[in-house]
């Protein structure tokens, strides 16, 4: 089945909204490098980066860019969280490295992705680094168990959208102890962070627009075309001390996305992003994550119905379902991805495998959930 279907639950992965499609056409055309020297994609990526950071509520003084996903966007927050707190302690790492500058402590949840302990590790930060916090029954972090003795040389990770269940960190516990002490907070929030746009549905992520710095994905909910990544830093001097590269024969812009990324040269992403939203608007953003949760919901409640077992409380948009034991659970997994009508992966959560639904596709509607749900029980009920 493509992945562009509106029965295609796997991953985490939005369709394509036809406008930024179309503008993707274009953006190739163009050929644009806003890396180097774009004037026209320079432009249309502030205006896009600046109603992302409004629709998600962050800052005013947030700067955002786009980069190659979430992976990138994480990666690019957590080093300009180290090299903030190193600066605040004395350290430049442009100019002296890391080798001999003050260790910083980690902290990460128990269900941290694992795109997060990839940028960490690319990040210098080994397994021997990071601290994980417990977490509860829906995969977000006890904030009971979080650690009160944060200092000035602590970068924390959180979670918007836990990729099994979609429950978020409690980020208005957590975040403004760890601030008020100096350190520096990251969320990653490829998918979650985008509740965040959704008046009927923010208060899953109250609290998130304290943080320091986020990463999200535009081809989850956005529904973007690949790749198209989202870094916000909540003070743009942060992100530029961390990123920013010269040279005599480019000009010097700070808006330029080099200054703003890894990368140098580099597509146009923010044409993608701004044909999106200038064709739906706010209110069609937020609609857009309140009916994926709707049919997230009801897809839990149809196949509870019919016999099978829900293991996590459906927070946003991921379902985990079970059809008896483990090995039960793989076998109806097989037979609906050979069935045809429907796409679903498995996954393991808390020790147990499990059916993993994502509703993240703009494409979906009611009776693509029905006839989902009627091939997945189908399906588990010939397996039995």
């Amino acid at each position: 089945m493509v992945t562009t279907h509106g029965r295609h639950f796997g991953f985490v992965t939005g369709g394509t909204d036809p406008a930024a499609g179309a503008a993707a056409i274009l953006a190739g055309a163009w050929d644009q490098n806003p890396g180097a020297y774009s004037p026209v994609a320079e432009a249309i990526d502030e205006v896009a980066c600046a109603w992302i950071v409004d629709a998600l509520g962050l800052p005013s003084t947030t700067v955002a860019a786009f980069n190659g996903g979430a992976t990138i966007a994480n990666l690019t927050g957590i080093i300009a969280g180290r090299d903030a707190l190193l600066a605040r302690h004395g350290w430049d790492v442009a100019e002296r490295g890391l080798a001999g500058a003050p260790t910083l402590r980690v902290i990460v949840g128990e269900e941290a992705h694992v795109s997060v302990l990839k940028a960490l590790r690319l990040a210098g930060f080994g397994q021997a680094h990071i601290e994980r916090v417990p977490t509860d029954a829906t995969g977000a972090i006890d904030a009971t168990q979080f650690p009160e003795d944060t200092d000035a040389l602590t970068l924390v990770v959180l979670q918007a959208g836990n990729v099994n269940t979609g429950a978020s960190d409690p980020f208005a516990a957590i975040i403004p102890g760890v601030r008020e002490r100096g350190g520096w907070v990251h969320v990653d929030g490829a998918f979650g962070l985008w509740t965040a746009a959704s008046p009927r549905l923010r208060h899953l992520v109250a609290g998130v627009d304290l943080a320091d710095s986020w990463a999200t994905d535009g081809h989850k909910w956005l529904n973007l075309p690949y790749d198209s990544g989202v870094v916000a830093v909540r003070d743009g001097a942060d992100l530029h001390r961390a990123m920013h590269s010269d040279a005599d024969y480019l000009p010097a812009d700070p808006r330029a996305m080099r200054n703003r990324g890894i990368q140098i040269s580099q597509r146009a992403r923010g044409v993608e992003a701004w044909a999106m939203l200038a064709s739906h608007g706010r209110s069609g953003l937020a609609d857009i994550v309140d009916r994926s949760c709707a049919h997230a919901a009801l897809l839990a409640q149809l196949l509870a119905d019919g016999g099978a077992e829900i293991i996590a409380p459906v927070a946003l948009n991921q379902v985990l379902v079970r059809f008896g034991d483990d090995a039960a659970t793989q076998t109806v997994i097989a037979a609906v991805q050979a069935e045809g009508t429907t796409w679903a992966g498995g996954t393991v959560w808390r020790g147990r495998h499990a059916m993993r639904l994502s509703v993240s596709d703009t494409a979906t509607t009611v009776d693509d959930v029905r006839a989902a749900a009627a091939a997945i029980l189908e399906a588990a009920a010939v397996t039995r």
